[in-house]
């Protein structure tokens, strides 16, 4: 035991001699060394200078290292522990509050997916004021639309199915009149039949492809600033170009010098009017007028008229011609372009969607004349104004 304890001495001398050697030398020196009397001990050595001559070495030496970093260590237990302790606390509300309701919409989405479901809920996540709350509204609101659109494409088909049965029902009539029929001139009376219902027909499909069409038409065009005094002088001029003799006229009477201007896609609000003019104009008489105005109306927003010289929209039907396949027969004095079978029954009800997912509104009214009696139909549609 002698022998170690002169051995660690020695030891230790020959270090702190070659610490002090070291800084003789002009540099600090600093290190963790063994004692003489066992441990270990902190050292620092600074060389002691005027201008570069060494004078001496002051060595500071700070002993029971072992001892100081132990009761660090020991320090640190509490807060290690309360750092667990905040950990696992943190890991079951994290677990609780945000994984497990987020793994439920998940399962409730695939859900949805494989047994074919169609409106996800989930009541008491719905109700949480947070995020996941937020979340899961979302979610529902989101399956709630697709389940009403999936409802809306089973009536459209239905009745899609519905309306074609009609035509195709009269030219298999005819067709089977036609075969049995002893003269030229009967079955020379049964051509225009088939003739009209083939023409009704591929109004049908072409009206109902632009039906099914719509939203996707919708979805692919953004937004924008749309002028629509010009877009409806624009309109009403192709009419006036392409008209032909004894067509009504199209005439636009816009707000002179106003800058009317909506926000919406150009595509379907020229859908709109299209659709509307159209209609106007078969059931306006030859030579008749159809009149296009556009002005300011109140609360911020830009008001649209389409107006013809029909006979006008029964009081009853003025919210039902804006139902989908919905025809009205004309009163006896139309015109011919009027006649039934004559109109798909889908231009009113696509131009009702387009200006509801446009944020605006319309509806139709009759137009009185000095007499008190109905000189027309008028076409009323509102949008907001543009900021």
């Amino acid at each position: 035991a002698g022998r170690r304890e002169a051995a660690r001495e020695a030891a230790a001398h020959r270090a702190e001699v070659a610490e002090v050697a070291a800084a003789l030398s002009g540099h600090a020196v600093q290190q963790v060394r063994e004692a003489e009397t066992g441990g270990r001990l902190v050292s620092v050595s600074v060389p002691i200078q005027r201008v570069k001559a060494v004078l001496g070495v002051l060595t500071i030496e700070v002993g029971d290292v072992d001892k100081i970093v132990a009761a660090q260590r020991e320090a640190l237990i509490p807060f290690i522990l309360i750092a667990v302790a905040v950990t696992l606390v943190s890991s079951v509300l994290l677990n609780n509050l945000v994984a497990r309701p987020v793994m439920r919409l998940a399962q409730a989405a695939d859900s949805i997916r494989l047994k074919r479901a169609r409106i996800l809920s989930l009541p008491d996540i719905a109700e949480r004021d947070d995020e996941i709350g937020d979340l899961s509204r979302a979610l529902e609101a989101m399956t709630s639309t697709l389940s009403d659109r999936m409802d809306a494409t089973e009536r459209f088909a239905a009745d899609v199915s519905h309306e074609i049965k009609n035509p195709l029902t009269s030219i298999r009539s005819a067709v089977e009149t036609l075969e049995m029929s002893p003269t030229a001139a009967a079955q020379a009376r049964l051509l225009p039949i088939l003739k009209n219902d083939v023409g009704r027909l591929d109004r049908l499909i072409t009206d109902i492809s632009n039906a099914s069409r719509l939203d996707a038409e919708l979805s692919r065009e953004a937004p924008r600033r749309i002028d629509l005094g010009k877009l409806l002088g624009d309109i009403a001029g192709f009419y006036q170009a392409s008209a032909r003799e004894g067509d009504p006229e199209v005439r636009f009477k816009g707000a002179k010098g106003e800058d009317l201007r909506v926000v919406g896609r150009e595509g379907p609000i020229g859908q709109v009017f299209r659709n509307l003019i159209d209609n106007a104009r078969s059931f306006s008489p030859p030579g008749g007028l159809v009149e296009v105005g556009l002005s300011r109306g109140p609360l911020r927003t830009v008001v649209a008229t389409v107006e013809d010289q029909g006979p006008g929209v029964p009081a009853d039907n003025l919210e039902s011609i804006f139902e989908r396949f919905y025809t009205e027969r004309p009163k006896a004095g139309a015109t011919a372009r009027a006649s039934f079978g004559g109109h798909s029954g889908l231009g009113l009800s696509i131009a009702r969607q387009i200006v509801e997912i446009h944020g605006g509104r319309i509806h139709a009214e009759n137009r009185v004349g000095e007499d008190g009696e109905v000189a027309g139909a008028r076409f009323v549609i509102s949008f907001p104004q543009a900021a």
